[in-house]
């Protein structure tokens, strides 16, 4: 495939949002790909009800059909013709929706949504994402958008555009710009199904405020074996940059690249081949938004480990741990 457009877009521009969305919308009526901004990370895009297009995105990432997609929707209606949603889950798309929460509930079986979408199993996973582009797409489609990070399985997600052309770009028809993702950490994921509410993968919005959301505590389930992932981000490696990564670092050997976090850097800091803070204040939210950009240019350095200072498990450092700890397991 040639070099794809690309278009640049600001959330309050009417103009340039119009042209994207028409864009991306013809590009999807036809089966092809298209790499578009969430708040969340940039998506994969494709129609979540075309199956070769679906495909299409599990070639491009080299990602196991095991592996299940989120749909990401345009407004409440359209979840509800894909999805049954109980109590729960009504509680939580009207405190977080659009946003980044995922919810897991029962496919509607009249739901054209295929089941390489779903890997299968008669749940799926829907999301009304905060970013305009993302659901007025859905609504001109007029079907859910299924959209995974734009990156090959296993990779570190993008946050910027360029990181998204450089990891896919060859197999997508337009690359729709819209600067640096805010949240910079994929969505959570709560399963919303028979036996309470269960939290898959943390995420963009803490744990505690979906426990306040909901009035009760939320199940773990986050070692679900690999070969059958209730939900996207869930295999025990992913996330990876090509270096290894070193996790609860207090000092740094010569030579490795240091991912910072708060005033005080590491033992030895000088030593490190490339230096990057996450939130040089200990902020975890400023952390997120950090994440990946400075893991890929971290990886870029040449390094061949990148040491990670501690960071603590509140609010939104829950979501960076899980992805770091899943980029610093055993690579398959």
């Amino acid at each position: 495939m040639a070099q794809p457009e690309t278009l640049r877009i600001a959330e309050d521009d009417a103009d340039s949002l119009a042209l994207a969305v028409e864009a991306a919308a013809r590009h999807l009526a036809a089966g092809r790909l298209v790499v578009v901004p969430t708040e969340t990370v940039y998506g994969l895009a494709a129609d979540a009800t075309n199956d070769r297009a679906v495909a299409a995105i599990f070639a491009a990432k080299a990602r196991p059909g095991f592996n299940p997609l989120i749909a990401h929707v345009a407004d409440e209606a359209m979840a509800r013709e894909h999805g049954l949603f109980n109590k729960d889950a009504l509680r939580l798309s009207a405190a977080f929706w659009p946003g980044p929460l995922t919810l897991v509930v029962p496919k509607q079986p009249a739901s054209p949504i295929g089941p390489a979408v779903t890997a299968g199993r008669d749940t799926v996973a829907l999301r009304m994402p905060a970013t305009r582009l993302m659901r007025c797409l859905a609504a001109k489609l007029g079907r859910p958008i299924a959209a995974p990070s734009a990156n090959r399985s296993g990779r570190v997600s993008p946050t910027a555009a360029a990181a998204a052309r450089a990891e896919i770009g060859a197999h997508v028809a337009l690359i729709v710009d819209g600067g640096a993702c805010p949240v910079g950490v994929e969505s959570t994921i709560v399963a919303c199904l028979d036996g309470g509410p269960a939290l898959l993968r943390p995420g963009g919005i803490p744990r505690p405020a979906i426990e306040a959301a909901l009035g009760k505590p939320l199940a773990m389930v986050v070692d679900e074996p690999v070969d059958e992932p209730a939900a996207p981000g869930m295999l025990a490696s992913h996330y990876a940059p090509a270096a290894l990564v070193r996790l609860n670092a207090e000092s740094v050997a010569p030579g490795e690249a240091l991912l910072a976090f708060g005033p005080v850097p590491a033992e030895g800091w000088q030593n490190a081949r490339a230096m990057l803070n996450l939130s040089p204040e200990g902020d975890v939210t400023e952390a997120a938004a950090n994440l990946f950009v400075h893991l890929r240019a971290l990886d870029d350095s040449g390094a061949s480990t990148i040491a990670v200072m501690p960071i603590p498990e509140a609010g939104l450092g829950e979501a960076i741990n899980d992805r770091l700890r899943r980029a610093a397991a055993d690579r398959p």
